[in-house]
This record gives structure tokens, C-alpha cells and sequence, in this order.
């Protein structure tokens, strides 16, 4: 009986970590997910790639194959906006260079990496972001002579604090002999580049014309109606310049961002499995011997209810033994959870390893299924009928 009593207790001590774990990373998910991307509306924002150097295109004619693919995806009913960028947002990838910057001297080991992006004209306002100062580009950011550039606030508050980085010079690459050949127009407010768990990044934007560079670029088109609606007349706008021109990777970037968190979301799918079936390991386990504990007193259980004991007492004297299982069982439990978060932290996010109220919800959890599990042999134990039990072998 002792064995069967000590297994119960590693039960519950070991459906707590399990409930607790997954509930640090389901709060996780919760947290990645609804993280602001700098973005609004991702739901109506379409994301589709296309790759012209793939189809042997010389930078100019890929620059002028992009420029009119643009025009033919705006004549697209139900498309606001369109734009597009060289490096996809929010899947992962990413373009950083170390960065000269006008007035500021580097301090030793100082970072001075921002992540870099070439975008079209109206990007900002395909994807909802908020220009805080300057402007955007504009045909008139083209060839070599007028190299522009636009900073997010995160860039401008790191070197230029409160002044205005407006007509101010960066470059490519570190020391004294670095050209700051690169003016800012504009800033634009803080978004997300990698994803979530990334944050948020010094980032330069360059316009395309002026990045001579052959690759694909992530069109993004934003939509007055549901997006999935749109994806046939989409490709159909490409084919009409190109029949043989690949678009891949055609979602909303409501799914690419569903996509990049795709780990966090199985981890925690997992974790969230194992605790519910730990925790129904456990309360079968409870029930089991709390069953059998009810079957060997049934004699001693008949004798009180003979001498007048209450119906309500002899579930209380079943359901305290239940409850002194579980108590045991989370007495370990509770430590080595506390003890074994230190391992998970580095997969969680913005939520602490101790986080009071994810483990009072896999403490909850645990109790009303033990009570459960308890309360069945209780009430059958209070039904018994003293003469019979008198009597039971």
C-alpha cells in the first residue's frame, strides 16, 4: 500500500512540473504572438516572394520588371496599397552591416551593426507604419549621386538622442577613412524585422532603385477584403508580365508571423499534451487507490456509520486521506519546478520562470482533479449500508 501511495505522490508531483512548464510556455506563445509588430492589420497584409534573377534578369530589367509588377498588383480590385522590400519581414532572415554615422565616435567593442532593408516607394504606408519625421522615397532617390536613407526611431535615439537626425550622414563600415556618403530623409517608427523574439533592431532602409543587386524581393499588398480571396488575381498580375515567373511563399503576413513562431507553437503543444495526460495519469492513480483504501476499511467505514457517524464525515475521512496524497505530491513538486525553471528560461518569453500565477493555475488544475478523483470513492464509501459492511469479507 505504501508503494502504491509513493507512486501517486510522484504523479502528482510530476504532473505539477509538467502543468506548470507548459503553462510557462503557453503564456509564452501568448506573449510572442501579440507582440506589436510595428505592422497594423497583418491579417489584411498579403506577403507573396518572386525571384527575377532566378529567370536570368540583369539588375535593370529586375528592377524594371519589380517597378511594373508593382503598378499591376495596385490595379488589382480590392488592393489599397502595394510595395515591396528585399528582405521578407518577420521569417527569420536578415541583412546587418556595421555603420559609420555622422557626429558619433565609437567607443571601444561598441556595436555598431544595424540591419539593413531596400524598399520601394509607399512601403510605409502598404504596411501601416508610421513615418515620425522626413519623408519617404520618391523617384526622385535614383542613381548614384543622391544616396538617401531611412532610419527607425530606435537608430535615431541611439546617435543622435533628441536632436533630429534629418540631413545627417551615415556609411558603410567602421574607422576614419569610412565614406558618409549616405543622407537621412526620414523616420519611421520602431517595427519588427526577425520576429518577436528578436525585437527590435537599429534598422536602415535604402531605397531599391539606388541597391544594385540582383534577388528576389516579398511584395506586399494590403487589402479592403478577405486577402485569400485575392491570391488568383495576384499571380495572374505576375504572369501577365512573365508566364514562367516563379511567386512562391504567398500567405498573409498574419500566417508568416504564425509560420516564424511555428517551434514555440509545437513546444508548447507538447508540453500542454504531457500535462493533461500526466495529470489524468495521476487522478487515475488517486482514484485507484483511493478505491482500494475505501474497499479494505469497508468494515471499519460500516462500524462508524453503525455508531452514528454522519455521511459527510465519512466522506471528509476519505477525501482527507485524497488530499493529504496531493499535498505530499506537491510538496515535491513545487520545489523542483522552482528549481528546474532555471533551465527553461531561455525559451521563454517576457514571463519569469517563477511566474506566481502560472503556477497557481497548475495548482488549481491539480486540486480540482484530485478532488474529482477523491470524491467518487468518498461518496460511494458514505453510501454503504452498515449491516452489509458489518458483514463484507
Amino acid at each position: 500500500m505504501k508503494l502504491r501511495k509513493g507512486l501517486v505522490i510522484a504523479q502528482v508531483a510530476f504532473s505539477f512540473l509538467l502543468l506548470a512548464g507548459a503553462g510557462l510556455f503557453v503564456k509564452t506563445l501568448a506573449n510572442l504572438k501579440h507582440t506589436n509588430p510595428g505592422f497594423k492589420d497583418i491579417d489584411r497584409l498579403v506577403t507573396l516572394q518572386v525571384d527575377a534573377a532566378l529567370n536570368g534578369y540583369s539588375v535593370p530589367r529586375l528592377q524594371a520588371f519589380y517597378t511594373q509588377a508593382l503598378d499591376n498588383l495596385r490595379s488589382v480590385p480590392g488592393v489599397k496599397a502595394a510595395s515591396f522590400a528585399f528582405v521578407p519581414v518577420l521569417a527569420g532572415g536578415e541583412w546587418d552591416s556595421s555603420m559609420s554615422v555622422e557626429g558619433h565616435t565609437s567607443a571601444d567593442g561598441e556595436d555598431m551593426q544595424a540591419f539593413m532593408n531596400a524598399i520601394s516607394p509607399g512601403y510605409w504606408k502598404t504596411m501601416g507604419t508610421t513615418m515620425l519625421e522626413g519623408r519617404d522615397f520618391d523617384p526622385r532617390d535614383t542613381g548614384k549621386d543622391n544616396r538617401v536613407a531611412i532610419v527607425n526611431r530606435a537608430f535615431a535615439t541611439h546617435y543622435f538622442g533628441d536632436k533630429s537626425p534629418i540631413g545627417r550622414h551615415i556609411g558603410f563600415g567602421g574607422g576614419p577613412k569610412s565614406k558618409l556618403d549616405i543622407q537621412i530623409v526620414g523616420v519611421t517608427a520602431n517595427s519588427l524585422y526577425e520576429g518577436p523574439r528578436a525585437g527590435v533592431h537599429r534598422q536602415v532602409f535604402l531605397p531599391f532603385d539606388q541597391f544594385n543587386v540582383p534577388g528576389s524581393v516579398s511584395f506586399y499588398v494590403r487589402t479592403s477584403s478577405d486577402p485569400n480571396l485575392l491570391f488568383g488575381s495576384l499571380r495572374r498580375k505576375i504572369a501577365e508580365l512573365d508566364p514562367a515567373m516563379p511567386v512562391y511563399q504567398m500567405k498573409t503576413l498574419e500566417r508568416q508571423l504564425d509560420d516564424t513562431l511555428s517551434t514555440e507553437r509545437l513546444i508548447a503543444l507538447l508540453s500542454g499534451a504531457f500535462g493533461i495526460l500526466a495529470t489524468l495519469l495521476a487522478a487515475m492513480g488517486l482514484y485507484g487507490v483511493m478505491a482500494f483504501v475505501v474497499a479494505r476499511r469497508t468494515k471499519e467505514i460500516g462500524l462508524r456509520m453503525a455508531l452514528g457517524a454522519q455521511r459527510s464525515e465519512v466522506v471528509w475521512m476519505v477525501m482527507k486521506e485524497a488530499l493529504t496524497l496531493v499535498g505530499l505530491g506537491l510538496a515535491v513538486g513545487i520545489p523542483c519546478a522552482y528549481f528546474l525553471s532555471r533551465y527553461v528560461s531561455s525559451q521563454l518569453f517576457s514571463v519569469t520562470p517563477t511566474d506566481l500565477w502560472t503556477a497557481l493555475s497548475a495548482l488549481a488544475i491539480l486540486a480540482a482533479v484530485a478532488a474529482g478523483a477523491g470524491l467518487i470513492p468518498a461518496r460511494r464509501a458514505s453510501g454503504i449500508d452498515p449491516i452489509r459492511a458489518l458483514r463484507y469479507e
